[in-house]
């Protein structure tokens, strides 16, 4: 097989149409079409689907380019790391990162990481759906409390818990009222509220009266009295430490953990690796606190 076509086809399903594709390797797109067309001739199979205004893969074509575009990466890395002479983390970088830790951590650690790395150029996206790795083009993911996916592997680097606070102002009823609260919209809402307190376990029953779409909404309103809200210890710890919140107990339920996460099938590159080991760096215990820390830098 071409490697030459076979990379140039891969180009041109990776930017999704031989114009953008030319512009972007700032090459003939009369090239990069006569090239998919003899691979597409010597593998007797249609790649893409051709319309006057679109161009589209066929399933085929999308199989060969799920299936050859990590290797032909893996491929374009080996042969810059050994043309710059050893593995110094260089080219780009791409991750996906959940929303609240974005808000709250990635500004930082993408500033830190390019001044240590200075020939990597580093992308970060802030999204909390799944993504394909492969098909999409990202190197590293960082997800909470992941799906098992036997196509990806990594390590987890922070645990947090979620904690039940309150404004100071607002009392906790003793006589099963409803307790009004600001709620998160993309998460599940529950009737009531299990949590341990120093007493052991209680509940409470709660009234939704604000739901917000981010985290850090919530925590400026219940800040601001609107209600008791469900929040990271790690983006509630400095408040709690000031008396501006309150905390009346820590929510049922398993820790929430990120990871780190990158495909099975590629040779961890340089990049990966050293952002890997930055994680660590950062965050050598993973533990709450050290987020709390970094946050408040």
């Amino acid at each position: 097989m071409d490697l030459i076509a076979l990379a140039d086809f891969n180009l041109v399903a990776r930017h999704g149409g031989f114009g953008r594709a030319a512009r972007a390797a700032r090459r003939p797109k009369a090239t990069l079409s006569r090239r998919v067309s003899e691979l597409e001739a010597s593998l007797d199979l249609r790649l893409f689907e051709r319309g006057a205004r679109m161009l589209k893969l066929t399933e085929e074509g999308r199989a060969l380019y799920q299936r050859t575009g990590a290797l032909l990466t893996e491929l374009d890395e080996t042969v810059a790391a050994i043309a710059s002479g050893g593995n110094t983390p260089q080219g780009r970088l791409r991750i996906s990162a959940p929303l609240l830790f974005s808000q709250i951590a990635m500004g930082k650690l993408a500033t830190g990481f390019i001044a240590r790395f200075p020939e990597v150029r580093l992308e970060v996206t802030t999204e909390d759906r799944p993504v394909d790795m492969v098909d999409e083009g990202y190197d590293l993911v960082i997800r909470v409390n992941p799906d098992p996916d036997d196509s990806l592997v990594g390590r987890a680097f922070l645990r947090d818990r979620l904690v039940v606070v309150a404004s100071p102002a607002l009392a906790r009823p003793t006589d099963g009222t409803a307790v009004p609260v600001v709620v998160a919209r993309s998460v599940d809402q529950p009737g009531e509220w299990r949590m341990q307190t120093l007493n052991g376990e209680a509940s409470i029953a709660v009234d939704p009266v604000l739901s917000l779409s981010s985290m850090i909404m919530v925590r400026d309103a219940v800040r601001a009295g609107a209600g008791a809200g469900r929040l990271p210890i790690s983006l509630v710890s400095h408040d709690l430490a000031a008396g501006t919140l309150v905390h009346w107990g820590d929510i049922d339920g398993p820790d929430i953990t990120l990871w780190a996460l990158y495909p099975s099938r590629r040779l961890l590159s340089a990049r990966v690796s050293a952002f890997l080991d930055y994680l660590k760096s950062a965050f050598p215990t993973g533990a709450p606190d050290e987020l709390a820390v970094f946050i408040a830098k």
